[in-house]
Parts: structure tokens; sequence; C-alpha cells
């Protein structure tokens, strides 16, 4: 949320620097996050002063310049060479001086130096106003008032606004907040808690009276739950045109576009008080009838912006007596807006109920200012106030009369909120004892009344538009904000509860694991669990009928929640790729979601991400890809880790990889791993390899409950390794090596590891050869030759017998 700090201090008369006041409202929770600086036109027109043109020649080379010569307020006048039309001796005019920037109306700068055009020198650029940023024309210069003073800055002249302004990082609860008149609320209890009682200063509308009533628009509220106030007045004879100067920069300060002086006038006393209103051009309502109601299903409906929708039953409409005219608190039609021939309009001013707004928005993927604040819910007892202000800024504006009562339809009114405050509480939570009058103060700044007062407390009236503050707590919270965190004292006592869990709780496998992967290189990442439907056309395994789809998606791209984490980690790995990063370790901990019937079921996953190199390039190593063998390496760490060592591997079954293993423990899968197809990573325009690994984290965290740590003493023995060149088949893999090998030496053998790999040259067709290392260990005596020798000819016996292998 953007504010004005000049537009707040229509409000609140504070000379306080942006900075200290940013803090002040930081302190109080509405958390400013940045400070910008704003200029009405940029620059400042600094170096733009008002000249005289003393003489006005033809250019002797040229047939479109002239030479000038002007008195711009210093000792000798300056030669100016200009190629306007309309430029004539004896007129005030803005000059732009050496060493002057000026700005395109695209924001760039360029600045006016001393120059020479067709031999002529020129000392300065008499200006149009296009040039200053004044105005669109660039037919000829800008001719001034005669009688200005030469020399005066221009900036002067033209009333350039310089603000600050604040950006809100408000939080949803803080509907009370969202307009200048709700932020100044706030700052002025803050500034109270510092001894400065400023007055809040609220625009008045007395001056507000029906001039005749010669058009009256009947209003009828069918629904009247999800339109619990609606208020309405006409106002005839209006002449639509553009804003003047100072509205124009109040909403260009907050970023909005003005469009004319009616929609510009709603829109600012939007921001001023945060009640959204709407202008209907009065002539398009059908039989001078205004009917707030839902329409059937299936309803068409085309909005301000060009798009035809379908209406859902429970969309609350604003309709005539033919046609609905706007989705209620949320987008305008465009058949009923102000237009510039546009004489007389019915003004809206409502309440609505935030739930039903907020599905609408929702529904129909639309975002507006007004549905951002009726959705969390606005003051229900400013409604006629805020209209009474708009009509009159719109009679200021674009003249007209008042030519009807207000209609002001509020059946049922919404109560303020009744709490009782416990001093005793109060001190609870707080942790320390705020003096009750500091209390009473506090709340009565925020315009929370003090109905009665008892040793142990207050009883309390909140006003309806903080319907964040109905509890005790939320008193608290409220005194607790505004008196300032930061002048509570912290405590040197510090408590702590211990609480006992299991080494097995999932919580605990997750960060053993994820601080495991962490410490190898790997970054953590976290994607969204929705994802579009599209995704389920790039695997077999995934099935359209098995997507869990959103009632009201945010947008087509969030539209399900995802049966895999392959794809939103594939984006991840997009979008670094596209920046330059294309050396990526990652990993995330999530669910996928799926409809199975008429049950859903969700599982957990981990994904492992790899592409690129291992490490960064650098002079003192040389460059290693991250290949399958790093991958596996990578997933053999965790599942020993959690004692899941002795797992079988088989070639995988799943079409996203185009060729990967699968380890799995028993009927059990552990994980999934790979090189991913080449069509996969084409849809996310990765052009490089990228390794995955998908492990059933459910599964595994099962199994590693029921796995038994043991422990036993380091072997005071020395271990003995022996060597084998092995030439085998080439279909012959180095399970099979290990597997006999721990058949034919259960007791001694501790390890067998494969420490080279040859094919090619000097070897027969087919074959190839495997350097295979065996360590041997005792742990009770020290291995003899001959115990060893026996042990590896029994070995390469088995080798020979099993796989029809040679010792080269």
């Amino acid at each position: 949320m953007k504010i004005s700090y000049n537009w707040l201090k229509q409000f609140i008369k504070i000379d306080w620097a942006p900075e200290k006041a940013g803090e002040l409202l930081t302190d109080l929770g509405l958390e400013v996050e940045g400070i910008e600086s704003y200029q009405s036109i940029k620059g400042g027109l600094e170096g733009v002063v008002v000249g005289e043109v003393l003489t006005c020649i033809k250019h002797p080379n040229a047939d479109k310049l002239k030479v000038t010569t002007v008195n711009i307020g210093e000792d000798t006048p300056v030669q100016i060479v200009c190629g306007a039309p309309n430029v004539a001796a004896g007129q005030k005019v803005p000059v732009a001086t050496i060493g002057t920037t000026l700005y395109t109306e695209e924001g760039e700068g360029w600045k006016i130096k001393k120059g020479k055009i067709r031999g002529k020198e020129s000392f300065g650029m008499i200006c149009a106003e296009d040039e200053l940023g004044l105005g669109k024309s660039h037919d000829g210069i800008l001719v001034l008032d005669q009688n200005l003073k030469v020399g005066t800055a221009c900036a002067d002249i033209f009333n350039i606004e310089n603000d600050h302004v604040f950006e809100i990082g408000l939080t949803p609860n803080r509907a009370d907040a969202m307009g200048h008149l709700g932020t100044a609320r706030d700052l002025k209890a803050g500034l109270l808690q510092k001894d400065l009682n400023l007055e809040l200063i609220t625009p008045s509308v007395s001056s507000f009276h029906v001039d005749n009533r010669t058009l009256k628009i009947d209003v009828d509220v069918i629904n009247k739950d999800l339109a619990p106030r609606y208020c309405g007045v006409t106002i005839s004879g209006i002449k639509v045109s553009d804003s003047p100067a100072w509205l124009q920069n109040r909403l260009k300060t907050i970023g909005l576009s003005p469009i004319n002086n009616i929609v510009d006038a709603t829109n600012y006393v939007l921001h001023d008080l945060g009640q959204p209103l709407h202008a209907f051009d009065a002539v398009k309502i059908a039989g001078n009838k205004v009917e707030v109601k839902t329409l059937k299903k299936g309803t068409k409906f085309i909005t301000l912006d060009g798009v035809e929708r379908e209406l859902h039953e429970d969309d609350l409409m604003i309709c005539d007596a033919e046609k609905p005219m706007c989705i209620a608190g949320v987008f305008g039609g465009i058949h009923s807006g102000v237009t510039e021939s546009t004489t007389s309009i019915f003004l809206e001013s409502a309440y609505f109920n935030p739930v039903s707004i907020r599905k609408s928005a929702k529904r129909h993927g639309l975002n507006t200012d007004a549905s951002f604040r009726f959705e969390r819910g606005i003051d229900p007892n400013i409604t006629e106030y805020a209209l009474k202000r708009a009509a009159l800024l719109i009679q200021e504006l674009a003249g007209g009369e008042i030519t009807s009562d207000i209609v002001d339809i509020y059946p049922n009114k919404i109560e303020d909120f009744q709490v009782r405050l416990s001093f005793d509480k109060a001190k609870k939570l707080i942790g320390e004892e705020i003096p009750r009058e500091t209390i009473k103060s506090i709340l009565t700044s925020l315009e929370i009344k003090v109905n009665n007062v008892t040793e142990t407390g207050l009883g309390l009236t909140v006003p309806a538009y903080r319907n964040d503050v109905q509890r005790e707590a939320d008193v608290i919270e409220e005194v607790l904000r505004v008196y300032g965190y930061n002048n509570i004292k912290t405590t040197e006592k510090l408590n702590a509860s211990i609480s006992s869990t299991s080494r097995f709780d999932d919580h605990r496998i997750q960060n053993v694991v994820g601080n495991q992967l962490v410490s190898q290189g790997f970054y953590e990442i976290m994607a969204n669990s929705l994802t579009t439907t599209k995704y389920v056309e790039l695997s077999k395994q995934l099935k359209e009928e098995h997507n869990i789809s959103m009632l009201n998606p945010l947008s087509s791209d969030l539209g399900v929640m995802r049966q895999s984490l392959l794809f939103s980690g594939l984006e991840a790995v997009s979008y670094n790729i596209n920046r330059k990063q294309d050396d990526l370790k990652l990993f995330e901990f999530g669910k996928t979601y799926h409809q199975y019937n008429e049950t859903r079921e969700e599982f957990k996953h981990l994904s492992v991400f790899v592409t690129g190199n291992r490490s960064q390039e650098r002079w003192t190593n040389s460059v290693q890809k991250s290949d399958f063998f790093f991958l596996k390496g990578t997933i053999s760490s965790i599942l020993d880790r959690l004692g899941l060592s002795r797992y079988k591997v088989s070639p995988v079954k799943n079409d996203v990889f185009s060729e990967g293993v699968s380890l799995s423990l028993g009927k059990n899968k552990l994980v999934d791993f790979g090189l991913v197809n080449k069509k996969v990573l084409k849809h996310f325009g990765i052009s490089q390899n990228v390794l995955f690994a998908d492990f059933n984290w459910d599964t595994i965290l099962d199994m590693a409950k029921h796995n038994k740590v043991k422990f036993k003493d380091i072997p005071k023995y020395p271990a003995v390794r022996r060597d084998f060149a092995l030439l085998l088949d080439e279909t012959v893999s180095f399970e099979d090596i290990d597997k006999i090998a721990s058949q034919t030496e259960k007791q001694l053998l501790k390890d067998v590891d494969l420490f080279d790999v040859y094919q090619g040259k000097n070897l027969p067709k087919g074959k190839k050869s495997y350097a295979v290392s065996f360590t041997l260990q005792d742990e009770n005596k020290t291995l003899t030759d001959k115990q060893i020798d026996k042990i590896m000819k029994k070995l390469q016996t088995n080798f020979e017998k099993q796989l029809g292998a040679e010792l080269r």
C-alpha cells in the first residue's frame, strides 16, 4: 500500500522528516518497507528559468531556425538557436540553462550542453511544454506571462509537487488502515506517546445539501445479507473533463493514472478515507431503478476490461430494471460507466459482505482497489460520510447539483464490539505492568471508548471498523503496539521447556537428511503445491483424473494440486539457468496430492536435483560434471545414514527418466533416480542434462523407525587389501561381483570396491576390465598370508565359475 506523506499531512500537521515518521509507523505495526521521493515533474525543473527574448532573427544557414538573444537574469544575455515557429522578440519564455537535465516522457534524462548549430553557437534551450513535462504539446515554445520577472526559477511558477511515498506492507487484519485517514489515526496515537498531541483533521461535509429533487433513482436491496448497507445519491449537470493538477498529482504519487474528474474523485476518496465508491451514468440506468441482487448462474456480463464473464449464482450484482451494471464491490460493467458525454451520475457508497466480495473476486480472477478493501472489511459507519465527501468533491471539480435525497438502506446496524480488559491479564501477556492511565490514554487515542473503570479492568467499546479487535488479547496487542515493543524491558531470566521426543520423529529424520544435503553443497527449495494441469501430459504415470482441482483458482497455472515434485523443481532449475546460474544442487521436502475415485490422498516425498558442475570452476582443480554416479553417491549416503543400505537395484519404470534405476527394500520402493527425459526438459526450456531423484519419504520414514542401530568396538587388528583385475563380459555389473564376494566370505570380507574400469583397445570384443579391491579383517587377530590367499583363491574360483571371469 502506498501512502503519500503530503496527503497524510492533510489529516495531521506533522513536520517530521519522512524517515522519522516511517520509523514510527513501523513501530506501530504499519511496516514501512521503503520510502521513495516523488516529483510531479521529474527533475523539478531545476536549472530552468524565465527568460526574455530580446532579439530574434533568421538563421543565416537554415530556413527553419532562428538565432535569438535572451535575457535570463545574468549580467549579459545569451545566444540561443531555436527552431520553434512561434518564437518572437519580447516574449517571456522558459529557458533550460547549460547543465540542466531534462527528461523524456519515458523518464530518460538528457543534459543541456553548449553547442553549435549550423555554425551558430547556442547556450541553452527555449523549451516547449512537453520538453518540460508540463504537457504534451510540441507545436512551439511555451510562452509565459509577461508579468513574470526574468531569472525566476520555473519550479516556483508551476508549483511542482515534491513528496515522499511510504510503501507499507499492510497485514491483512489492518483493514482500518487501508487509507490515509486510517494511517493518520495510527500516527496520531503514536505521537501522543511521544507527548505530541496533534489534532486529527477530517474533511467537513457540512456544506452538503440537496439542490433539487429532479432525478430520483429508486434503490431496492434484495440480498440484504450480502449488502448490509447501501447508500446512493444523484448529481446532475456535471461536465466530465480532466482533473486539476493537484488531484492528478495526488493520484500519480501513489501510482494511479488519472482518468477524468469524476472517476478521479471516487479514487481520491477511496484512498483518502478507505471507502470505495462507484459512479454510474444515470442516463444508462434503465427504469431509473437500482437493484442489488444475485442473478442466475451462467448469466453473461461484460466487465469494464471488455471481457465477457459468466456469473455465479452467489455473485452480488448491481443491476438496473433490465440488466446487470456492476459486480458489486469488484468491477464495473462496460456499458454503465462514466464517459465524456455523461451529464448526470448515480453515486454509490456501500458496505458489502467481505466473504461474498472475496469469493467473487477470486472466482473471476479480479483484484481491484475496491475488492482489496471490501473483502477485508471496511468501516460500515463511514458510508454516508464518504458519499457526501465525494459528492462535494465532484461538485467542486465538475460542477452540477445534488438532485436527490441520499438513499441509505441500513436495516440492521452493525454494532460496535464490547470487550472487557483485565489489568492482570494485560500484565501477564505483555510481561510488564503498563500504567493504567497510559492504557486508557492509548485506547482513547485509538477511538476505543472506555465505558467504565474498576480496580481490575476496563469495560470497552471498540468501533465496528476495527474488526480485528474483538477479544481481550486483541485489545492488549493494540496497547502494546502503540506503547512500543521497544519500550518493554528484556528480562534476564529465560524460561524454556524440555520436550521428550523420539529420535525417529518425522521432523528429526527430515532435519538429519536436510542438514546432510546442505553439508554436501545442496540448497533447499520450497515450491508451490499448486500447479498447472498441463504437467500431467508430460508423463504417462500421471493421470488427469487424479488431479485435485481448485474451486476458485488464482490463475490457470495454479489450478490443481501437484502429483509430482519434478515439475515444480524443474521450474526452479529453469529460473536459475535463465539467470546464468547453471551449476545447481537442489532438494525439496514436499507432498503430492491425488484423487482416487471418492478418496483423496497425499504422500510425502524428497526430491533431489543436480545439474551442471559439481563445484565452481577454479585454477586449483579441473571441472567435474554432476553425473549419474555423483547423484547415486548422494542417494547412497542418505540411505546409509538412515540404516537402509541393503536395498535391491532394478531398472526404473518411469517415463520421465531417459535412463535410471530404482532402489527397493523388500516390496517397498525407496527411490527412483536418473537422467530426466529430454522431452520433459524441453518443455521448461532446459538444454543441459538434469538428474533427478524422487524418494518415497513416507516409506523411508516408516522403515527408518524400525531400523536398529548397533554399536561395536573399533577393531584392534589391521585390515588387509587385495586387488583383482578381472576380464568380464560387458553384461556383468559390479553388483554381481559384490553379491558373489559377500556370499563367498561372510565373516572376514569387510568391503568390496570398484576403482577402475577399462573398455576398448587390446581387449576382446564384448569384454571389459574391472579393477576391484577387497578389504579383509579379523577383529580378534591378525590375518596370515595363508588365510588371505585361501580367501582370494576362493573368490577367484567363484568369479570364474559364475561370471566367466579371467584374471588379467
